[in-house]
């Protein structure tokens, strides 16, 4: 979710010192030992706010993380080997990102995967008073038993992100009701949406900066995911991907950049090739990669000026529900069937999934309030602290944001994932590229990608 440096291979954070790691049942300074495995430190900064407000449990533990970075596949196998040695270096809890969280949940490796009844929680009680996303629910949920083993803390519904300044320019306004209708909201139809990028063209504006961004509104609006009854299986919303893409490039409807790279970040700045119109995403995309991509660029990248100085986007954007439904991202926190510390880890999960009061992480989370007053406001799991909260935004020229995204998290569905997507998108992705750059045909694209899975996958294709 997060840009993240790769080679962050199993190391510990402790004190701000990266050191190497093992697990001991308690440390030198006789506290029993807590094992976290993850692949950013965004959790175990959480699990730090929880030792600071709960004193007696720092007491008694030292919660150790271990992070892995996912870049170039390395935390899933890193994660896989641990579980499956066990032993007093494996993990008690640990994290799973929406790319591949079905595994853990659902798949190959669900049965490592505790109960959350397992841990001391009343699951069905606090998910029903919590108000937990139920795409969420459902994600976290493991087919052979009913059970919930894995909870999220954000709630990753998506929206539609555009510059207001460009807006008005295009079609005389930049109400958030207005644009929504220009561009097709809720109607699950593209044709309003591609509509406007004509208009917008006609004024020298990308709709989008790159495939990318659609990308995501596609796949998870799609009625099947990658794979059925053990097959390959090419959803159409996912295959008309291919012919999105080139229109694309072929009309001048966005930038043609990928994203996570320099030239997307440049158009949040506003100082890429043309003028980009809008970004598709959740919460999350606004609050850790938009804002710090706002301002106005040196040359090598770095944001020197904000919109309140005059330049830069900062402060010219808003947001509107998409024409389709769609979720992208999110992390759940599993735990460790074989833990001696299941109770111990229950408190901790418990506190950052389903605790609903003014000192539970999902409020924190949600009012910007987590390391103090005037932090990152974000969209949380729980629909109880969602009513209880105020997301309004400088960056969106003082919308409330939750307005829209809270009733984009009814539209998010699970149903549509496989544990395998994470590399299948990646895949599917290139022959994308490939067939919009006019590289090869439609046809070879398709079977490229069957083979590419094939090969590298136990999939029948």
């Amino acid at each position: 979710m997060k840009k993240l440096v790769a080679g962050m291979l199993c190391f510990c954070m402790l004190a701000g010192v990266m050191t190497a790691c093992s697990k001991t049942d308690s440390d030198s300074s006789g506290k029993t030992t807590i094992n976290l495995w993850t692949f950013t430190d965004e959790v175990p900064k959480m699990v730090e706010k929880f030792m600071e407000l709960h004193p007696d449990f720092a007491e008694q533990y030292e919660v150790v993380p271990t992070i892995i970075a996912t870049t170039n596949g390395e935390y899933q196998p890193a994660l896989d080997s641990a579980l499956a040695a066990g032993g007093e270096d494996a993990p008690d809890f640990y994290c799973a990102e929406s790319a591949f969280v079905l595994k853990y949940t659902q798949g190959d490796a669900c049965e490592f995967a505790a109960p959350y009844s397992d841990l001391g929680i009343d699951i069905d009680k606090e998910i029903s008073d919590a108000q937990i996303a139920q795409y969420s629910v459902d994600i976290g949920t493991r087919p052979s038993d009913g059970a919930v083993v894995g909870l999220g803390y954000q709630a990753t519904g998506g929206a539609f992100i555009y510059r207001r300044s460009l807006a008005i320019e295009a079609f005389g306004t930049d109400d958030p009701d207005a644009v929504g209708e220009i561009i097709g909201a809720g109607t699950q139809s593209w044709d309003k949406f591609w509509e406007a990028a004509d208009t917008l063209a006609s004024n020298g504006i990308a709709i989008v900066s790159g495939d990318g961004d659609v990308w995501h509104a596609i796949e998870n609006s799609s009625d099947e995911g990658w794979i059925v009854d053990g097959n390959l299986n090419i959803d159409p919303k996912r295959e008309a991907f291919l012919d999105i893409s080139a229109d694309l490039t072929a009309n001048g409807w966005s930038n043609v950049t990928q994203d996570w790279t320099d030239a997307w970040y440049a158009d949040m700045a506003g100082v890429g090739e043309k003028p980009v119109f809008g970004f598709f995403g959740p919460a999350w995309l606004i609050n850790y990669v938009m804002v710090g991509n706002s301002g106005s660029c040196d040359e090598d990248g770095n944001v020197v000026s904000s919109f309140a100085e005059g330049q830069g986007t900062y402060g010219d954007w808003a947001v509107c529900p998409p024409p389709v439904g769609f979720f992208w991202g999110g992390t759940w926190l599993l735990a460790n069937k074989d833990s001696e510390q299941k109770e111990a880890v229950g408190q901790i999960i418990e506190w950052i999934t389903l605790d609903c009061t003014e000192n539970g992480l999902q409020y924190m989370w949600a009012n910007g309030t987590l390391n103090g007053e005037g932090g990152t406001k974000d969209t949380v799991a729980s629909g109880t602290v969602m009513a209880m909260s105020d997301g309004t935004l400088d960056f969106l020229g003082g919308q409330n944001m939750f307005d829209v995204f809270v009733p984009a998290n009814d539209y998010a569905n699970g149903s549509n994932l496989t544990q395998y997507d994470e590399t299948i998108n990646s895949y599917w992705r290139d022959q994308v590229r490939q067939y919009a750059a006019g590289e090869k045909t439609r046809d070879a694209a398709i079977a490229d990608f069957r083979t590419t899975v094939g090969d590298n996958l136990d999939v029948t294709v």
